[in-house]
């Protein structure tokens, strides 16, 4: 596997490049969840509890003008305050942007063993779209990633204004 190895870092070296060279902030979203001190507290330190990204991707990389459409990344919470409702508040926030957007599918990456985070998105209403092939994991020796997929229902507001129309 000595092999893999720059394989790998080459993987992590286009993703950020392709993050980065992201010149609009209409592309990327990096939203961050923070635990604000009490009134009571002298202190106006802010601690970072979670975070996730949220890009605008092209469904073909191979035309020129494709379709976007967002795909959430790097979802994390610190491991002391999980289970409290962070990442559902970062993907709910997620969600909302996608609306604003007039986008009403949102898609993401999980690994297929990471039974916590599958666990988290089925709850909020994600369901598997495509799985990696077998052979892919076998193969590297890694989990297979599983393509999610979350249709989202616009606001009320906007339900019942169209079918007022």
């Amino acid at each position: 596997m000595r092999w893999f190895l720059p394989l790998l870092r080459v993987g992590v070296y286009e993703d950020l490049r392709y993050r980065l060279r992201s010149s609009s902030a209409s592309d990327y979203v990096c939203l961050v969840a923070v635990i604000l001190p009490s009134t009571n507290e002298a202190s106006m330190t802010r601690d970072l509890v979670g975070t996730v990204e949220m890009t605008f991707r092209s469904t073909s990389p191979f035309q020129f003008r494709s379709l976007p459409y967002p795909y959430l990344s790097n979802l994390a919470v610190y491991s002391d305050v999980r289970r409290r409702g962070v990442a559902q508040k970062l993907l709910g926030a997620c969600e909302s942007i996608a609306l604003e957007g007039g986008f009403q599918d949102l898609y993401l990456h999980v690994l297929e063993d990471n039974h916590q985070a599958r666990r988290l998105y089925e709850k909020a209403g994600y369901q598997v779209m495509q799985a990696d092939p077998f052979w892919r994991g076998w193969l590297f020796q890694q989990p297979r990633r599983l393509l999610l997929h979350k249709h989202l229902a616009a606001p009320f507001s906007q339900s019942v204004d169209a079918i007022l129309q």
